[in-house]
């Protein structure tokens, strides 16, 4: 299968690469508005008032806190949608939330498969698609990120990352076992990953892929991201339009 797939697909020359594999929370989806979205739309008819953005910033910070007990092996490996979960029982009280019913937390915890892309997602993506073998290599499981897919009209080739690996970014394995999906060396893959998202470069190179950079400065608030890295990368694109245009495709 990945003689057939290699050979239909021309990828970059320029590059090497015949893949491009994308971070998906900051570089394809705004998660922060969609979350102070979500959590208004569920909590305000319920008389909840609290500042919606800084709960979408609370919620995310306890991101990497939650992975890290798997890839430290302190817990077993557990899909994202259980630790969004976790977090969430932990942030309600700090915002006053208690005895919030099953069905309302429940579909507050699936607002992770609600999230809008950026203006220039769907478009550049079509482009790339083109050209390259496209896959999400994101800490996101497989349903939630098929749910984003469908949602922003994303076709991807498959959808790895995180489920596939059985671990979490940036552990090596991660993007091992993406490449290995797809039937191909590391170095003729790219990762794609917004500016502030130092690990996917650093994790993306030590496994030798290439790396590329897109510039999401309002990730985390107006203008508050990087626009460029803070390591060396193969390309620095302004957003996803440009990477197609340096991919020349």
């Amino acid at each position: 299968m990945s003689d057939t797939l290699n050979g239909n697909v021309p990828g970059s020359a320029t590059y090497g690469v015949k893949a491009l594999f994308f971070d998906v929370f900051g570089t394809l989806v705004d998660w922060r508005t969609g979350i102070a979205r979500e959590a208004e739309a569920l909590l305000k008819p319920r008389g909840y008032a609290l500042d919606l953005l800084a709960f979408a910033d609370a919620w995310r910070a306890e991101y990497d806190p939650a992975m890290d007990d798997v890839r430290s092996g302190r817990i077993p490996f557990a899909r994202l949608d259980v630790l969004h979960r976790r977090m969430l029982d932990l942030i309600l009280p700090r915002f006053g939330i208690r005895d919030l019913p099953e069905d309302v937390a429940h579909d507050l915890n699936l607002a992770w498969h609600r999230l809008d892309g950026w203006p220039d997602l769907t478009p550049a993506m079509t482009r790339l698609g083109r050209r390259f073998l496209m896959a999400p290599v994101s800490n996101g499981n497989i349903a939630l990120l098929a749910d984003l897919a469908r949602r922003n009209s994303l076709r991807f080739d498959a959808i790895l990352g995180a489920e596939i690996a059985g671990d979490y970014k940036p552990k090596p394995r991660v993007y091992l076992a993406a490449a290995e999906a797809f039937g191909l060396p590391a170095s003729a893959c790219m990762m794609v990953f917004a500016a502030s998202h130092t690990s996917d470069a650093v994790g993306a190179a030590a496994c030798g892929m290439r790396t590329a950079s897109i510039a999401r400065l309002d990730e985390f608030g107006l203008g508050k991201a990087a626009s460029t890295p803070a390591v060396p990368v193969d390309i620095i694109a302004q957003d996803l339009n440009d990477l197609a245009a340096i991919l020349e495709v």
